[in-house]
């Protein structure tokens, strides 16, 4: 396998926010603490600080979400370690999507485990404890009910509601399992053996990453929840974190960033079984959206109180809640969702909390030994990878044209002749020049005619070529989505069940690249 490092920039696939935060564009310094540099974690250690009640508070949170799995050392000494004040976390989170998903979802993980070793290696006197944030409390079952493999989509449909975490793994889920034989021992043992999809997700990432100590958390929890309570009621009741994402992201949007987020003046959903709906506040009413439930604010304070586990945080305020339960310094994610951080720097420093390090996953593709040998024939690099295709097919097939079908000497010839002869039959009848110019312009459209049954000929001609480097470029983008967007892991892994090592060993969490990984 070669690696290549391939610049961000000359992907295509980056906006220019993602790309001036990582640059570290001074316009762009007041919406975050830490620039992502190493360096930034001496700061990020000292400003961090994390009570000793707040660490028993998650360790037996911790404890309790695992009691399903057979703690392995090297969790279990991690969840421990959470218990000492040297200990902080690096975070990444994402939505439950089945059997992973697309392949970021490995890159995510694998970053954040090989930035944990490396801040343990620059700073030996600390620890350093990889977590996945799992996405249990999402709703939007569309978004993660399926995955994408060899071209093929497979899909479970469920008339199920509220919280995906809660999706009970019954039996049309057993039974859409059965389509799925080629599935590795590890996703089988987690989702034959689990009751609800959370149960299943932490199982199969513990399968995967358990050995290098990843902690899965969920934060979907009553006593993780009580210790964001104050934020739960003024949310509600004086909708601070909504003025103050705002003034962020019309700050944003004065220097010409889109916006990634919206934020609403209430900013959590009502959660229970079967329901995760937007809290709404209706005169002097918090109505649940879509439900008969209503609330007076009395009613809703002591609901707060005693069960504030019923309370979800949408986008806006999620990252405030997981950097108040963890001993975090760092969250690794994706483009878009690195930089909808820039617009919660008020709402973080209303409550006091400190803004982490704000870090791009790794990115990457991946090329297998059949599309190494198609870039091979075509002499192509790992840069040609980024092609736009018609672009590259107009150049490349007029470059290797066996006749001129642009015909741009024989338009020049055919113009000088109709306007040499419109002049002179201008000088026998002056209505006879719009006759020849009229009769020019027919010509050339002729021309242009023809030439493109010539081009396409030619295309026919250089149809090998080209179908070679479509299928190339489908590979590494189907649809015209990159291919880490879209395929899922096992893909790769099937053939190579060493995919994760060789990508622990070649990913860099500090290098902002994109890796080709190329077979040959």
């Amino acid at each position: 396998m070669k690696k290549y490092c391939i610049d961000l920039d000359k992907t295509g696939q980056f906006s220019s926010f993602f790309l001036d935060y990582i640059e570290g564009k001074e316009s762009l310094r007041s919406f975050y603490t830490h620039l992502p540099r190493l360096e930034s974690f001496s700061e990020a250690i000292q400003a961090k600080t994390f009570s000793e009640s707040k660490r028993k508070i998650l360790h037996d949170a911790l404890l309790e979400q695992y009691q399903s799995l057979s703690l392995r050392e090297e969790v279990q000494s991690n969840i421990v370690s959470l218990l000492d004040q040297k200990t902080f976390t690096v975070t990444t989170g994402h939505q439950l999507n089945l059997f992973t998903g697309p392949l970021y979802f490995i890159y995510k993980i694998v970053s954040t485990i090989n930035l944990a070793r490396k801040l343990k290696s620059e700073f030996p006197q600390y620890h350093f404890v990889p977590v996945y944030w799992m996405a249990t409390e999402d709703h939007d079952f569309d978004e993660i009910n399926y995955f994408k493999l060899d071209g093929k989509k497979y899909q479970w449909n469920s008339n199920q509601t509220g919280a995906v975490g809660d999706f009970e793994l019954d039996q049309s889920f057993r039974d859409w399992m059965k389509g799925i034989h080629f599935a590795p021992e590890v996703f089988k043992e987690a989702y034959l053996n689990s009751k609800t999809l959370a149960e299943a997700v932490r199982k199969y990432v513990d399968g995967l990453f358990g050995q290098e100590g990843l902690i899965v958390v969920d934060g979907n929890h009553s006593d993780l929840k009580r210790a964001f309570a104050q934020v739960i009621e003024e949310d509600l009741f004086h909708h601070s974190p909504y003025r103050q994402a705002e003034e962020y992201t019309q700050r944003l949007e004065d220097l010409g960033y889109k916006s990634q987020i919206y934020p609403r003046e209430i900013n959590f959903f009502y959660l229970d079984k079967g329901i995760r709906e937007r809290i709404e506040q209706v005169g002097e009413k918090y109505q649940v959206l879509n439900t008969e439930l209503s609330f007076s604010g009395n009613e809703m304070k002591d609901l707060i109180q005693a069960h504030p586990e019923r309370f979800s945080p949408n986008v806006v305020l999620r990252p405030l809640y997981q950097e108040m339960i963890l001993p975090n310094l760092a969250y690794l994610g994706g483009p878009a969702e690195v930089v909808y951080w820039l617009q919660l720097k008020g709402v973080f420093e209303h409550f006091h909390t400190p803004f982490p390090v704000l870090l791009p996953r790794n990115f990457g593709l991946i090329v297998d030994q059949v599309t190494s040998r198609k870039m091979n024939q075509l002499g192509w690099t790992a840069m040609d990878l980024f092609h736009d295709y018609s672009l590259w097919k107009k150049s490349y097939v007029e470059t290797h044209a066996s006749i001129d079908y642009s015909m741009d000497e024989e338009k020049n010839k055919l113009i000088h002749l109709f306007q040499e002869k419109g002049k002179e039959a201008e000088g026998l009848e002056k209505s006879l020049k719009s006759a020849f110019d009229a009769a020019q312009v027919r010509s050339l459209k002729i021309l242009d005619h023809l030439g493109g049954k010539l081009r396409k000929a030619e295309e026919r001609r250089q149809e090998v070529v080209l179908s070679r480097a479509r299928a190339v470029l489908d590979f590494a983008a189907p649809g015209g989505v990159p291919q880490e967007r879209t395929v899922n892991f096992m893909q790769f892994y099937l053939e190579n069940p060493g995919m994760i090592s060789e990508l622990m060993k070649n990913f860099d969490p500090l290098e902002f690249k994109l890796f080709v990984f190329q077979y040959e």
